[in-house]
């Protein structure tokens, strides 16, 4: 028992790590796009690499513990939640890639970038999202986790507005629809970062209560009936 919880806490420790590279990339990808910064967009793709790596590490960590100690009840819950919000983490961290590669394109396209005002919005509830996600799952914060759950709604509901402000724009101004499209993308790849963030706050409600709540209507408490 001393040597499996040896082992969970530090698979606890290298995901605690993960979360933040992949927040810093998320964060650094974000303000190369609004800021115009080509040297932050390279950063986030020139360090995918590490981001790569501690996925196969921490993967690694957890099927040697599920092999060694057959962990039961919360501490099976929470090895397989780490395998799952392991692999989000890096999805999150490939989104922050794609953001920064059109952040690149932007920045040096002759055209003029229109970003809509809804944009910023959706840049600062996704950072909070992901901010949240990580913070419920290393102190285990059901609360939390039902907070970053009911953000996901409002996250789609902008990626709508905008994407109804960005079509509505290059029907004007046919002249700029390659960098309308780049925008286009970056929101989408903001979507689907919150998705992911949902998904590991979905996670950690698991491991706490053992309750499987994915694909339940999200009610004001987070805490609604399934479908």
């Amino acid at each position: 028992m001393k040597h499996l919880q040896r082992d969970l806490h530090r698979v606890e420790s290298e995901i605690r790590i993960m979360g933040s590279m992949v927040e810093e990339s998320i964060n650094k990808a974000i303000e190369s796009m609004v800021e115009s910064r080509e040297d932050l967009a390279l950063e986030v793709m020139q360090g995918d690499r590490s981001i790569d790596m501690r996925e196969v590490m921490i993967e690694e960590e957890c099927l040697k513990i599920l092999a060694l100690h057959q962990p039961v009840a919360s501490d099976l819950r929470y090895v397989v939640t780490v395998l799952k919000v392991n692999n989000d983490l890096e999805r999150m961290g490939d989104l922050a890639v794609n953001i920064a590669e059109r952040s690149k394109y932007l920045s040096r396209s002759s055209e003029e970038v229109v970003l809509p005002p809804q944009l910023q919005e959706m840049v600062e509830r996704v950072r909070q999202m992901v901010r949240g996600c990580i913070e419920c799952l290393v102190q285990l914060d059901v609360t939390m986790a039902y907070h970053v759950r009911r953000q996901d709604d409002k996250i789609d509901e902008l990626n709508r507005q905008i994407f109804e402000e960005v079509q509505a724009y290059m029907h004007t101004s046919p002249h700029v629809i390659e960098s309308s499209i780049d925008v286009l993308s970056v929101s989408r790849h903001l979507e689907r970062i919150a998705d992911l963030a949902t998904n590991i706050a979905e996670d950690v409600v698991f491991t706490v209560k053992g309750d499987m709540i994915r694909h339940r209507f999200k009610g004001k408490d987070g805490e609604s009936a399934s479908a």
